[in-house]
């Protein structure tokens, strides 16, 4: 499945290790919660990049202390209509300060690839060959928007007041 990282398509280079698997000593590796919870003073002795897939049942509060420890949290759409990973991704985003890469997984739509990118995601796993072209074409449909998000970009009140102002 394509995955896309700031507009280009690259290579997955995360291994997903299943709980009951060995972890390997090196590289990128990808755990469940279930795992981080588990096994978290051994696993934070690696020296590797540790990953971490949350999932949409979970809160992100439950990290808050440790969500720098991951350089990959992956956030799961089971289907198109359970938004609960958006939600997740804006807590850790605007709430606990995750810097690192925020995956979304599953039911990965075009018709939400904007708002994906609003709510805190920057790698998408979309199922499509022209996987790549759909998220460009995704991120210019609109320039105007009235709900407030950690993106930086202004709303349109915003916008109103500020040429109401003058500036």
């Amino acid at each position: 499945m394509p995955l896309i990282k700031n507009g280009v398509e690259v290579t997955d280079d995360w291994i997903l290790v299943a709980d009951d698997d060995a972890l390997p000593p090196d590289g990128k590796t990808l755990i469940s919660l279930k795992r981080w919870q588990e096994q978290k003073a051994q696993l934070e002795q690696r020296n590797a990049p540790l990953g971490l897939s949350l999932p949409n049942t979970a809160a992100p509060e439950e990290l808050n202390g440790d969500v720098h420890r991951f350089a990959l949290i992956v956030l799961n759409f089971p289907k198109f209509s359970d938004g609960r990973a958006y939600s997740q991704a804006r807590v850790l985003r605007e709430h606990l300060g995750y810097q690192g890469e925020l995956r979304a997984t599953g039911q990965v739509l075009r018709d939400q690839l904007l708002y994906m990118h609003r709510a805190g995601f920057d790698a998408f796993e979309i199922n499509r060959p022209d996987a790549e072209v759909v998220f460009k074409a995704a991120l210019q449909e609109m320039t105007v928007f009235y709900q407030p998000t950690g993106d930086d970009r202004s709303t349109a009140l915003q916008q109103r007041l500020a040429r109401k102002a003058g500036l």
